[in-house]
């Protein structure tokens, strides 16, 4: 199976949750999703390989219980471990963003390595803030949980991700205009 088969299998089931309510099939058949997760051999820092075997854990219950309700937890567990990842990468010697950073510019400058470093707790907020709107879909009816977890929290990251772009642009023209390398 293509590596990049299996995170799409991750972020195809709030699609396939408005699938199931559309056409009035079992939620818990999104179990069947989760399932190759397990394969998932690594991610972004080490915390993130573990992403893929919790969540066929969770795809594994539902599937014995006939059950969606462990199913809910997928987006509140994606979010805990990005969360766990970027944290954890504040306190070592560089962090996530500033790793992917230096893969297109491997002599960041300084003020670039500051940049990352904000960015990096900006993207723990926004898993906070994220994961904490997730866990609480899990309490409100199936319309709100696939409402938010299959296309709000897309949006919000796609805004994230954005600005965060346009921010960079501002950042490095500032730079080259102050004489910066």
């Amino acid at each position: 199976m293509p590596t990049f088969v299996v995170p799409l299998l991750g972020l195809a089931l709030p699609l396939f949750f408005w699938v199931c309510y559309w056409q009035q099939w079992p939620f818990w058949l999104g179990g069947f999703l989760l399932l190759p997760l397990a394969w998932r051999r690594h991610g972004i820092g080490g915390l993130l390989g573990w992403l893929g075997p919790c969540a066929a854990l969770l795809g594994v219950a539902a599937l014995l219980l006939r059950s969606s309700t462990s199913l809910l937890y997928y987006p509140v567990l994606v979010n805990a471990m990005f969360l766990l990842a970027f944290a954890v990468s504040l306190f070592q010697s560089q962090t996530l963003i500033e790793r992917l950073a230096r893969r297109l510019d491997p002599d960041l400058p300084p003020q670039g390595v500051r940049y990352t470093r904000r960015v990096t707790m900006a993207w723990c907020a926004f898993f906070v803030v994220n994961g904490g709107i997730a866990w609480w879909t899990t309490t409100q009816d199936m319309t709100v949980w696939t409402l938010y977890n299959g296309l709000i929290a897309y949006v919000a990251m796609g805004i994230m991700f954005g600005g965060e772009w346009l921010i960079r642009r501002r950042v490095m023209r500032r730079a080259a205009t102050n004489g910066a390398p």
